[in-house]
């Protein structure tokens, strides 16, 4: 055979070696993650699938204003739900991570749902802290049949269990589940940290399956603050991270004090910030400034040295 014959030959020769090391790499290469799928990845999920107890009949839709400082107003809640805001980047086998259910304030008339709910959800979302955003009933709505002591409470309380339940799910430590509350939604909190029991590992439903106490609480300008709640603390209510403005009313810049000397004799762990020349209602906004523009730092300050931020 001449050169040019053998050139030919070795040349399909190395040619079929080459595919052939081709095949074997694509085969022996892990498969690809597959596309995340379409949609809002924080679709609000209803806290229970088939309509909430006490809102039997109720289908009129929530109702979405604007407010005055460009922030949105939630009404009309008749079907509770929780949106998730989980920390990205992290594979199935990634630590679990804390989480805080946030219940915004609005005098229990209305939900303000930005500035004390979904930027402060992105904000703990982005520092490795899952976050999910609770949207309840509303007891002081004009019209409304729902009570702050009944269907409120329910509405946070199945969250904290339906946050545990999906821990593993949403790559959450359900250990380390805790509840945050501004202004009404801060009574919300103080009152679940405080009235919670074990669940019933035998429950039909999964969701009553986990207890439904958060492992810490943060109150910031809570309102519905009285000498009756602070009676009700003991060695195990939550740790408790306290904050409001000094120039808020009274019932709220006076009472947070008292509430954190209750916690302190009771023998819980509680950390209280009062800001001068503060009042009402300022959320998380990027027109912040002074001291008051630091307050998430130091919730997640006072989280790592509770060791909330790190697994046990």
């Amino acid at each position: 055979m001449n050169r040019s014959g053998l050139n030919t030959i070795y040349g399909l020769v190395l040619s079929l070696g080459l595919a052939t090391a081709a095949v074997a790499q694509q085969a022996a290469a892990p498969a690809a993650a597959p596309p995340r799928p379409p949609g809002n990845p924080h679709a609000a999920v209803p806290l229970w699938a088939k309509g909430a107890p006490g809102s039997e009949g109720k289908t009129a839709p929530e109702v979405v204003t604007g407010d005055a400082d460009n922030g949105r107003s939630v009404t009309t809640v008749n079907n509770p739900s929780i949106a998730p805001y989980l920390v990205r980047g992290r594979g199935p086998s990634a630590t679990p991570v804390a989480a805080i259910i946030i219940a915004p304030g609005g005098g229990h008339y209305k939900l303000t749902v930005d500035d004390e709910g979904y930027d402060v959800a992105k904000y703990l979302s982005g520092h490795g802290v899952a976050a999910f955003v609770l949207k309840y009933r509303l007891a002081h709505e004009p019209g409304s049949t729902y009570t702050v002591d009944g269907d409120e409470m329910h509405d946070i309380q199945r969250a904290i269990r339906m946050v545990k339940a999906r821990a593993a799910e949403w790559g959450i430590d359900p250990e380390r589940v805790g509840v945050m509350g501004f202004s009404a939604g801060g009574e919300l909190a103080v009152k679940a940290a405080t009235r919670f029991d074990d669940g019933n590992p035998a429950a039909p439903d999964p969701l009553d399956r986990p207890g439904d106490k958060p492992a810490f609480q943060v109150l910031m300008y809570p309102g519905g603050l009285t000498p009756e709640i602070n009676a009700t603390f003991n060695k195990d209510t939550p740790p408790a991270f306290l904050l409001c403005g000094a120039d808020d009313q009274p019932g709220i810049a006076q009472q947070l004090p008292l509430l954190f000397v209750a916690l302190k004799k009771a023998g819980v762990s509680a950390e209280l910030h009062e800001y001068a020349g503060v009042g009402h209602g300022f959320g998380l906004r990027l027109t912040q400034n002074g001291g008051l523009a630091h307050w998430p730092e130091l919730l997640l300050q006072w989280m790592d040295t509770r060791g909330l931020l790190r697994a046990k």
